[in-house]
């Protein structure tokens, strides 16, 4: 439950508009009730009751709780086990046949582990597409981090496979609603994998239940440009065009990737711009050698938000959502071909508006405003690597660690204080992560849940 009052001392404020600059208002107080922003002041206009708990921020800088916008968290179990590969390999031989290992008792490991690097690097909401995600959602709601979860099902598994994560997201969207008097802090999205993983007629039932019910769709789609022509001469279809004709865009999506939508592609998208999002994973498309990135420019043209995200740790390493950020920021402008392009304030929105979008939560999160949740990470831009400091913005797009998060705010709790995390035991975390680990990445009983040919 939240605490009636909190109240942040003596903080900078990052302050993100819906559009223009960015700033930073120092010596200010934020003060929280019932886990909403009530007031952002002056420091010292506020004047303390009893019953309210004091945070001393001198020194620090308060942005929003970041927002990884596509992430498979469990697979942090994954890390580093899944490297110097293409992008096919990477599927058919390292990660598709080690999630057969996959259980309900180690998905729910690693997503504890995952909930914890997230928390301590200051990200507060995390968009998760994932298997066992009933296990992902308990984990969330012990650590006390928000989240967004979509059941993932490939056509392959059948009909059976396909309602069966239907039915886990109804589930998980009860949970969540049950857990807490006020918003539900766990919610849930419809998650059929992708476009050439998911038949026409699975996509068209997905926009079926997702309209009757009131889900949004989260997929992978257009990833590559080799998955944009696969598609053109299987289907006749860019991924963007099946969307739009299986329902899924009027539906309202949340599109992993993007990175071969065509400009026809952004027509569609542009009507559909209201309902749909597109997260952007830079690090990934580096690693993999995927051939481009995200077009964010042109998705904004269109209308269409962009968050950030890290994707999972099987390819991206960490879930540290400053990294993504930075650089999604250094491969739009090399994208681009302009330094101009992609500015720090663009970078920050898109971080923290942009992934309360993609979140399905535009209006809950993403700034520091009274009548928002109180989602909040307090950093320390007083280390060398962030000295002098010239321009707080830019230190925080290309400059702040993950270490620098000093304490963190979900729903008005303090969960993470003085960078330790206060809602779990991380030494016990470690341990049971260490204890499986190996179980995830065994490649000894051959197989794999899906053959990756798009």
């Amino acid at each position: 439950m939240a605490m009636a009052r909190l109240v942040i001392r003596n903080c900078s404020v990052l302050v993100v508009p819906a559009v223009g600059e960015c700033r930073v208002d120092e010596y200010q107080d934020i003060v929280i009730e019932d886990g909403v922003i009530d007031e952002v002041m002056p420091a010292g206009a506020f004047q303390a009751g009893a019953g309210i708990e004091e945070l001393d921020a001198t020194g620090l800088i308060a942005v929003p709780g970041l927002v990884n916008a596509h992430t498979h968290s469990p697979m942090v179990m994954m890390r580093g086990a899944a490297e110097d590969v293409s992008i096919d390999d990477w599927f058919n031989r390292k990660i598709w046949p080690m999630e057969l290992n996959l259980t309900a008792e180690r998905v729910k490991v690693g997503a504890r582990l995952a909930c914890a690097e997230m928390l301590l690097a200051g990200v507060t909401t995390f968009v998760d597409h994932y298997f066992h995600a009933d296990q992902i959602a308990a984990a969330a709601l012990e650590l006390g981090i928000r989240a967004d979860l979509a059941p993932t099902f490939f056509s392959s598994t059948g009909t059976d496979g396909r309602d069966a994560a239907f039915e886990a997201a109804r589930e998980i969207r009860a949970l969540g609603e049950n857990a807490t008097s006020g918003p539900p802090r766990v919610t849930a999205s419809l998650g059929p994998h992708a476009t050439y993983t998911v038949t026409e007629e699975d996509l068209r039932r997905t926009a079926e239940v997702a309209r009757a019910e009131g889900f949004r769709i989260h997929l992978h789609a257009a990833e590559t440009a080799d998955q944009t022509q696969s598609s053109k001469d299987r289907l006749g279809a860019t991924p963007i065009e099946v969307l739009e004709r299986t329902g899924v865009l009027e539906a309202g999506a949340l599109i992993a990737h993007g990175c071969g939508i065509t400009e026809s592609d952004l027509a569609i998208l542009a009507t559909h711009a209201a309902r749909t999002s597109v997260a952007a994973c830079p690090k990934a498309y580096l690693k993999l050698a995927m051939g481009s990135t995200t077009p964010v420019r042109q998705l904004w043209s269109a209308g269409v938000t962009v968050g950030v995200g890290t994707d999972g740790a099987a390819v991206h390493n960490t879930l540290d959502v400053w990294e993504s950020l930075r650089l999604l920021a250094l491969t739009q402008k090399q994208r681009e071909q302009t330094a101009e392009w992609m500015t720090i304030s663009d970078t920050l929105r898109l971080a923290t508006r942009g992934g309360a979008a993609a979140a399905g939560l535009p209006h809950d999160i993403g700034a520091l405003e009274p009548g928002r949740r109180a989602d909040i990470a307090l950093i320390d831009l007083s280390a060398p690597h962030c000295q002098p400091l010239h321009d707080p913005r830019a230190a925080l797009v290309y400059s702040v660690r993950a270490s620098d998060v000093v304490t963190v705010v979900v729903d008005g709790n303090i969960v993470v204080r003085d960078r330790r995390l206060l809602t779990a035991d991380l030494g016990e975390i470690l341990k049971d992560a260490k204890a499986v680990a190996h179980t995830l990445v065994d490649l000894s009983q051959g197989g794999a849940v899906q053959h990756y040919a798009p």
